[in-house]
């Protein structure tokens, strides 16, 4: 009878315990129409157990809108699976979420089921106004974005106002800097390069007399040491007369007063704004000229020693090449300054409209970006094969170190390929083993272990999330993934790393694949995506 009573209580708990094998919650009981209510799944089962969770468009009256992926959290031994579901209703009233099937190991597990209430949005009508229902605008979504685009288009004309400014000064003080090995010669020269610049035929009348009376007073002042350019016409045409007598000038009065009535015509121009005459224009620069040629000649020629003359040219070319120098000293210091402005213009319009992490990834370089843009590899790799496509050749390594004595033992072949090492920013392995004794793989096992690897490798506070894996071939495997943290030992930073890790139990054999990056990092995720979509697993040539 004791026994009986026994077996009875046995068979009682054990219903029970089965009973509260899945914990049913939900966030709230009571909500508004159309508010999401978030039932949550909960249930703990050993490592080598199979749940599935329903995967229903409705429950009782209320419509799934969500349903979020299962979190598995690692408990010792064993794994706590949560399913989480979005539910809604769009009338109001008293609705009951009905009691649904979880499959443990294919053993049928019942939830809870539970009553909820959606209620209407109250509106007090007296004390809230009630308006038409506006006719539909056209959406601008650039509206908001006006001053990014302002910004730029003025930068963009402040770069190149900037540029034509200063290519326009160089060039007009390109002739100024030449080196003239006399006087009357580089008077010459900008004579004639300001009848190419052809100033008066295009309007530009002041600017013509104001360059050719300059002329003329350079030369004065270097060929007869006068202050020429300080002066004003009438101290210059005294100044003139002063040295001709000094320096025992053959000058005719006509020629200076030729020159008075020139600069006295180019003070009108400039200051009383004064418009001569084509005719006047041309008579006017003839005259300059012709007074520049007549001083030049009426200048008394000193014959000079012959060790002068030599010691003179070797201090003239002495002084080209310094000029030379620096000329092309000043060109190099431009030429680079004229560089980093435009980079940094373009850098800072491109923050402002782009974002700082475009130019991070596009002008700085972003590691990831340039594995994703590069050209891949299609390629097989192991015994039996995988078929892969990798953004680089992963190349050959040995594995037997890693492995503890005993695991070695059973293995027959190993094979395993990588790119990267295990601190980069992305870290890709393919790995294959063949057994010396054939059978199949326990994938859950063997994952638990692979997992236990990680974590003896430095990784801390893992987050596993496991799920079936189908390659577009048919081939069954399994599927981890998540992300834990690790100390990097270059910089002994903490950083948080993603990881996937596919295993597959094929031929016989078992076949790994391990991503890891940096957390975060979309470049590298959209590689992941491409490596693990291309998996195909080969069958063994016999």
């Amino acid at each position: 009878m004791k026994k009986l009573i026994f077996f009875l209580l046995l068979l009682i708990s054990t219903g029970i315990f089965a009973q509260k094998r899945v914990e049913t919650s939900i966030d709230t009981t009571k909500n508004k129409i159309g508010a999401e209510f978030k039932l949550t799944l909960k249930t703990s089962v050993d490592t080598l157990s199979k749940v599935i969770f329903p995967n229903l468009k409705n429950f009782g009256a209320l419509e799934v809108i969500q349903s979020y992926p299962v979190d598995t959290v690692k408990n010792n031994d064993r794994y706590e699976l949560i399913k989480k579901y979005g539910l809604t209703q769009f009338d109001s009233g008293r609705y009951v979420i009905p009691s649904v099937k979880v499959l443990i190991n294919n053993k049928a597990y019942q939830t809870q089921s539970i009553a909820v209430e959606v209620a209407n949005v109250q509106v007090d009508t007296l004390k809230q106004k009630m308006y038409d229902i506006k006719d539909i605008q056209p959406a601008n979504e650039s509206i908001g974005n006006w001053w990014k685009y302002l910004l730029g288009f003025l930068l963009i004309h402040i770069i190149a106002a900037a540029v034509y400014f200063f290519l326009r000064h160089k060039q007009k003080k390109k002739i100024e800097e030449e080196v003239y090995k006399t006087p009357i010669e580089k008077a010459t020269s900008l004579l004639n390069n300001l009848e190419k610049k052809e100033l008066w035929q295009k309007g530009e009348i002041k600017e013509y007399y104001s360059e050719l009376t300059d002329i003329a007073r350079n030369y004065i002042e270097e060929a007869i040491e006068i202050p020429a350019m300080e002066s004003t016409t009438s101290e210059l045409i005294a100044g003139l007369r002063a040295a001709s007598v000094r320096k025992k000038m053959t000058l005719t009065p006509e020629t200076i007063v030729n020159l008075e009535r020139v600069l006295k015509q180019a003070d009108l121009v400039k200051f009383a704004k004064s418009k001569p005459l084509e005719f006047e224009i041309t008579e006017d620069r003839n005259k300059i000229q012709k007074a520049i040629l007549t001083l030049d000649s009426s200048i008394p020629v000193e014959v000079p020693v012959e060790e002068d003359v030599l010691l003179n040219e070797a201090q003239r070319q002495k002084q080209i090449a310094i000029q030379l120098k620096k000329k092309r000293r000043q060109n190099i210091i431009t030429a680079v300054a004229t560089v980093v402005f435009l980079l940094m213009a373009t850098t800072i319009f491109l923050m402002v409209t782009k974002g700082f992490d475009y130019v991070k990834d596009n002008i700085i370089g972003h590691p990831s970006k340039e594995l994703l843009e590069g050209e891949w590899v299609k390629s097989e790799y192991g015994n039996p094969a995988i078929k892969i496509e990798t953004p680089k050749v992963l190349v050959r390594t040995d594995l037997a170190k890693t492995l503890p004595k005993e695991g070695l033992a059973l293995v027959k072949e190993m094979q395993s390929f990588v790119y990267g090492s295990l601190i980069d920013q992305f870290y890709l392995m393919v790995a294959t083993f063949k057994y010396k004794q054939e059978g199949q793989v326990d994938l859950k096992k063997s994952m638990e272990l692979y997992l236990q690897t990680l974590e003896s490798q430095g990784a801390q506070n893992m987050i596993v999330k496991q799920e079936d894996y189908e390659t577009k071939e048919g081939v069954s495997g399994l599927k981890a993934y998540g992300t834990f943290s690790r100390i990097n030992p270059m910089t002994n930073d903490k950083e948080r790393v993603y990881y996937e890790v596919l295993l597959f139990s094929h031929e016989g054999g078992l076949q790994q694949i391990l991503i890891l990056h940096q957390e975060g990092d979309k470049y590298a995720n959209e590689i992941s995506e491409r490596v693990l979509s291309s998996v195909e697993l080969k069958q063994e040539s016999r």
